[in-house]
């Protein structure tokens, strides 16, 4: 079995299917990014997966359909970057596929990802590992997030307490503690109020830099009821995502008043920066510093509020640990194919409330 793996992922800020090939080493503990690229959703697409993350009619059909414009787009990425490294779908031991999620209720036991897994071994000629997080929900667990027992397995220190902070659509934590142990959960939105209002209000895609919210100003009332919501008072384990924090409940927060747009997008990455402080600082041990990554990693704005809030822990991107924070989730996924591949549990149960360790993912053969 070698040791190449393509890691598939697109996330709940649906801009695209990110893809990594990525090479694994038992015996140094390493990933080693070897290529990378985005597919970018067509516009239609993307529109159908937003509608799928909310009640509709003649959905069972229309989710059918867009899993499968979704594997296809992940298979025309995956044949691009063979072309582009030289290499065929043989020298790829297989693809870890995370779909796209467009229902997320772990209160109920499951967790729904489309993507077509068997058409994308099809296409690709390559086993597909897919469906990481119903092993775990059938544990009794969140079934997310999942990326922590990677960090543990690449990014412990045994000097150092090391906190990773993903900022996609949503914000999950990690907090690698010296001694091993290994902390994670969802603490709220990370981008997905950011991009929702931005694109409602100036007809962009996402908040470039930040620069719309540091116009404004931070409504402190509006902070004030948004950080009262019950999420982020519950404790770990906990994940979230848009069955809960949808443009409905930022509507119930704004209730009938007309504020500035570009102060009510302040306040939202001060919601953001906030919860992830928060929830940073109630860590123990704290850590000695946090590592961003996913697209926050790039909103300048939110970088500076959490160094603000986070004065004696330096907050920094994943490049510091030489892990490009655009890939981090995409080789976590080929990683988690990798370790189904040999029989090895993917989940950490001090993370998810799984009912202890499990081999996650189901198998296509191509």
């Amino acid at each position: 079995m070698g040791t190449l793996y393509i890691g598939i992922m697109s996330g709940t800020s649906l801009d695209g299917v990110d893809i990594a090939l990525t090479s694994f080493s038992s015996d140094t503990q390493r990933a080693s990014l070897l290529a990378a690229l985005c597919m970018p959703f067509p516009s239609e697409l993307r529109n159908d997966l937003l509608a799928l993350c909310q009640p509709g009619a003649d959905e069972i059909r229309r989710a059918g359909l867009a899993g499968q414009e979704w594997a296809r787009l992940a298979a025309a990425g995956v044949q691009q970057l063979l072309q582009q490294q030289n290499l065929s779908a043989s020298d790829v031991s297989a693809i870890g596929s995370h779909g796209q999620t467009i229902r997320h209720h772990p209160e109920s036991g499951f967790s729904v990802q489309i993507g077509a897994p068997a058409l994308l071994a099809e296409l690709c000629g390559i086993d597909v590992v897919c469906d990481f997080r119903n092993r775990d929900l059938a544990a009794g667990g969140e079934g997310a997030p999942l990326v922590p027992a990677f960090h543990a397995w690449l990014l412990h220190d045994a000097q150092h307490t090391r906190a990773l902070v993903n900022i996609g659509g949503f914000a999950n934590l990690t907090l690698l503690a010296q001694d091993g142990q290994t902390s994670g959960f969802d603490s709220g939105p990370g981008n997905v109020l950011l991009d929702y209002w931005i694109h409602q209000h100036e007809g962009q895609s996402f908040d470039a830099n930040g620069n719309w919210a540091r116009s404004g100003q931070v409504i402190p009332a509006l902070l004030e009821r948004m950080l009262a919501d019950d999420y982020f008072h519950r404790t770990a384990p906990k994940s979230t995502g848009r069955e809960y924090f949808h443009p409905d409940w930022l509507q119930r927060q704004l209730g009938e008043h007309r504020y500035e747009p570009a102060d009510v997008q302040a306040t939202l990455l001060e919601l953001t920066a906030r919860t992830i402080a928060q929830a940073l600082e109630d860590c123990q041990p704290p850590p000695s510093a946090a590592y961003v990554c996913g697209g926050g990693a790039h909103n300048g704005r939110l970088m500076e509020r959490l160094q603000q809030l986070l004065p004696l822990s330096p907050v920094m991107t994943t490049a510091e640990l030489g892990v490009d924070p655009d890939w981090m989730e995409a080789i976590a996924f080929a990683w988690l194919a990798w370790r189904c591949q040999r029989r090895l549990s993917g989940n950490l149960p001090a993370v998810t409330g799984a009912r202890g360790e499990r081999i996650l993912g189901a198998a296509y053969p191509a």
